[in-house]
């Protein structure tokens, strides 16, 4: 019972805390289930979480909590952390639709929303770049100044599927003149993961 007290807790910071979004939220759900060991998530665990999360139906913060809640502590902990994670934002829009429906439209209100926007978009940039970086090089190791061959086979997994789903788009706009679907493009991108990185 304590771990799930604990999954809603932290995920309750998380929710409270986030500005932006679900992006905005992965540098913070990230730094808590590596400062937490006993959630079972390690840094590569989480980049294959929040890319599940992406892909599936619902928002990315939700379907990231209910996952690392599953990986922690089972079915219950995917209901805690899930709980945790939405209790913030619905007791805020109950105020916010009770009490202080005019307080957005003040001045100054605004004005600290507009200097936190920046922020936001800074830290979904550093994301993104994290996850990149993490994609294409995550072993890559300096051995007395040299870069080992085997180091790189990662990151070549990751460009050719980066590659494959590029030319996918490119080929059908070419073709069709329209772009594709993007769930399209998410469920071809998880059939190459699932193919080049599944063995």
């Amino acid at each position: 019972m304590t771990r799930l007290l604990l999954l809603f807790w932290e995920f309750f910071k998380v929710g409270l805390f986030t500005f932006g979004g679900g992006y905005g939220a992965i540098p913070l759900i990230r730094d808590t289930v590596l400062a937490h060991p006993w959630m079972g998530v390690d840094d590569e665990v989480f980049r294959y979480i929040v890319g599940v999360a992406e892909s599936t139906p619902g928002p990315i913060m939700i379907n990231t909590a209910t996952y690392v809640g599953t990986v922690s502590a089972g079915v219950p902990g995917a209901i805690f952390a899930t709980l945790g994670a939405v209790t913030p934002s619905f007791v805020i829009i109950l105020l916010v639709a009770k009490y202080l429906r005019g307080l957005l439209e003040k001045k100054g209100v605004r004005a600290v929303l507009d200097a936190v926007r920046p922020c936001v978009v800074g830290m979904i940039l550093a994301t993104g770049v994290y996850f990149l970086l993490s994609g294409l090089l995550p072993e890559l190791k300096f051995l007395s100044g040299d870069i080992t061959f085997s180091s790189f086979v990662p990151a070549w997994k990751t460009l050719l599927i980066f590659a494959l789903v590029f030319l996918l788009r490119i080929g059908y706009r070419l073709w069709k003149k329209k772009t594709i679907s993007p769930i399209l493009s998410i469920v071809v991108s998880a059939v190459f993961g699932i193919l080049v990185f599944g063995g």
